[in-house]
Parts: structure tokens; sequence; C-alpha cells
């Protein structure tokens, strides 16, 4: 079955501090704030004509309560609730109405126990990509992919390859080509999506895409100029997976966000899927320093569907990173 599923477009995010959020990405790293309320803050990146990318809502606690996928029409929605539904996987629909700017969604759960929804409709707003004068921080430019923790990668790969019609770009695997990792994307660059073996399901990052190498350093001095040192995890530097320029931030609540530049095309049809064994160091950073212990250890919560509760995490109960920060 062939789903016409266009981009990751959008993430639902659990904040315990509003004002906290919005210092960190829209005062300090640029995102446009389209609109908030006492509850939501609704953010866009410059180039971005949809009424936002990600949204933060306030919450007791961190957590994920969805990954959102952009699919071409509303008839999509219903060729993949019935997919899901017949797969025995738990699906809500969520009506036209009932999320600000959005039309009609689909949320589902899939193999993995991850939280995700599709839809086809979102109110557009005023693009921002030539006004330079609200140009500041890492210039967010636009949402580029989510990274999931899980604990079967080829488990999450057959499903989203064989199953929801996503390609491989890049993978990593063993002596006895287990997959280890996974890069798959729907748009015609390096991912959408990528699985990484961990404890989970929980989400390891969202990747924002950003127009120029420099906008990375430009990001960095503005954040240890803002008090946020703390928050600078991993980076500046190149990726030997993707080959992009990457800098990994945790948020105020300890979500972690990538801003990242430089991947390429995969749209042809004969492009093959680039294998990294996993004992080269330079499939992670292909200048060769390691990451921080903290970066594969630590993740977000995801919920289920109800937002209510945490999917069952008892193999992997880790401590919440909240960095404290001197602003």
């Amino acid at each position: 079955m062939n789903f016409n599923i266009i981009r990751a477009a959008r993430a639902v995010l659990h904040v315990t501090d509003l004002e906290a959020s919005r210092k960190f990405y829209v005062n300090t790293l640029g995102f446009v704030e389209t609109e908030s309320d006492e509850q939501h803050l609704y953010l866009r990146g410059l180039e971005e004509h949809s009424h936002h990318c990600l949204l933060l809502k306030k919450a007791e606690k961190p957590a994920v309560e969805v990954m959102g996928y952009r699919v071409y029409s509303e008839v999509e929605l219903d060729v993949l609730a019935e997919f899901f539904a017949d797969k025995g996987l738990k699906t809500k629909w969520m009506e036209a109405g009932t999320q600000k700017a959005m039309g009609r969604a689909l949320r589902v759960e899939d193999v993995s126990g991850l939280p995700l929804e599709f839809y086809a409709k979102m109110d557009t707003v005023e693009r921002m990509l030539q006004r330079y004068d609200l140009y500041k921080g890492a210039k967010v430019q636009r949402i580029d992919h989510f990274n999931c923790m899980v604990p079967d990668v080829e488990k999450a790969y057959d499903f989203y390859i064989n199953e929801l019609g996503f390609s491989c770009s890049e993978y990593t695997a063993s002596e006895g080509e287990r997959i280890w990792a996974a890069w798959l994307h729907r748009k015609p660059s390096v991912h959408d999506v990528a699985f990484m073996n961990g404890k989970g399901p929980r989400l390891h990052h969202v990747g924002f895409w950003l127009s120029d190498p420099m906008s990375l350093i430009n990001a960095c001095d503005v954040l240890a100029a803002s008090g946020y040192t703390a928050s600078l995890e991993r980076g500046p530097g190149r990726h030997g997976l993707s080959n992009a320029f990457f800098l990994y931030l945790r948020d105020p609540d300890g979500h972690r966000i990538e801003l990242y530049k430089g991947d390429y095309l995969t749209s042809d049809p004969d492009f093959k899927p680039v294998r990294w064994d996993i004992n080269d160091k330079r499939r992670q950073t292909f200048w060769g320093h390691e990451a921080p212990d903290c970066w594969f250890n630590e993740a977000s919560e995801v919920l289920n569907l109800d937002a209510e509760k945490t999917v069952d995490l008892e193999e992997a109960k880790l401590k919440q990173h909240k960095p404290t920060f001197v602003i």
C-alpha cells in the first residue's frame, strides 16, 4: 500500500514554563511566534507558511504528545486509519476545530509505541523568509526531522519502509548486518525520521533546518551571551551520517533539539543507501570527537494517544534531564 506522506511537519511538546520556553525559542534561537495564550505557544521557522511547526503546551512535566506528518489530502487520512486499525494499532481522530489552526487529524501509535499524527490541512500565515530585519539567533528556517530511540530498530525500519513507504538514505550496521540505526525519508533529503537503538520508545530530538553553517556559530554565541551555556550539549560539528553540520541543544525542560544544515538530495530512483559500520567513529562526528554520554542515554518520554500517561518505559526509567540555567 502506498501512502502519500509528504514530510515531517510538526511536533507537540509539553513544557512546564511557557515564558522560559519563549525566551529560549523565540528571543534566543529566533523562532517566529505565530500566536500564544496561557496554555500554548505556537512557533514556526522563518521560511514556513504553515501556522506552526512546533506547539509547546503548558503541563506539569515535560513530555512528547505527538510527532506530526503532513499528507497530501484528506483521503489519505481515511486510508491510513483503516490501515492502522487493520494492524491492531491504536488510532484516535482529532476532528477539525479541536486543534487550533488545523483540520481533521489522525493520531496513531506505531509498532514501537511512538505517538504519530497525520494531517492534510493547517492554516497558512505570512512567510518571513525575506524579512531579514527580523532574523536573530540561529535564524531557524523550518522543521526537518525527528529522531527516535526504540529497542528494536529493525522492527521500526521494516514497518516504515515496507508498510508506510519511506525510503532509507543511510544506516548503521553491525558485522552481522543487524541494523543499529537508520535514516528514513519521504521528502527528497536524508531523513524525516531516524531510529537509533536504545531504551524507548522516546523522542531523542527534533531537527530544525538552518539557512547556512554560520547560523550554528552565531547561535552558539547568542546562547552563551544569553546565559544558556548549559544548553549546549554537543557540537557544533559535522556528521558523517548525512554529512550535515549540527548543534544539539537542550531546552529549559530538557527536550533536545538539533540545529541542522547541509545534507543532500536523495530523490534519484537509483540512489543507494549509504552503509556505515557500527565501529566507524566518523559516522557520528566526521571530525572524530565523541558525543557525551547524556546524548546516548537521555531522551524525552512520549505519551499515549489520550496524552494522559506515558507509554510503559519500565526498561527506560532514566531521570529526566533538566538543566539549571542562569538567565
